[in-house]
């Protein structure tokens, strides 16, 4: 029973931080391209596109209208936020990728406790239990 409680916070927590993440890429356009420049990212076309996924990704999960759609969410998601702690890493401001290590542990405890609590299991998960 705690797994199904820990899946649907961790679930909740990290669609909360995606969701918001758009919001402010939406919202706060200008100041967002300033950050991606500094990161040394053409940001005129990548704003746009990180808007549809920061939105897309959780619906995928949350909707879990296919498992192997919401199994990709989750690795989109993965890499997005791995690349993102990384890139400010690598351009000294380590503050910067406390979102993305926060997000990579509610990612994290999300997918290994949704079998727990979906009616589905992934396939995945279970590939990497053995």
């Amino acid at each position: 029973m705690t797994e199904f409680y820990l899946y649907w916070i961790s679930t909740a927590l990290l669609s909360v931080l995606y969701l918001a993440s758009a919001c402010i890429y939406v919202t706060r356009g200008d100041w967002v391209r300033g950050v991606l420049a500094e990161l040394g990212y053409k940001a005129p076309y990548l704003v746009p596109f990180m808007i549809v996924i920061k939105v897309l990704g959780p619906v995928a999960i949350l909707s879990r209208i296919s498992v192997p759609l919401s199994d990709l969410a989750y690795a989109g998601i993965f890499f997005h936020l791995l690349l993102s702690g990384l890139a400010h890493i690598g351009v000294r401001k380590p503050a910067g990728a406390l979102p993305a290590a926060i997000g990579l542990a509610l990612l994290a405890t999300s997918f290994m406790t949704q079998n727990d609590a979906r009616d589905i299991p992934s396939p995945y998960l279970q590939a990497a239990a053995r």
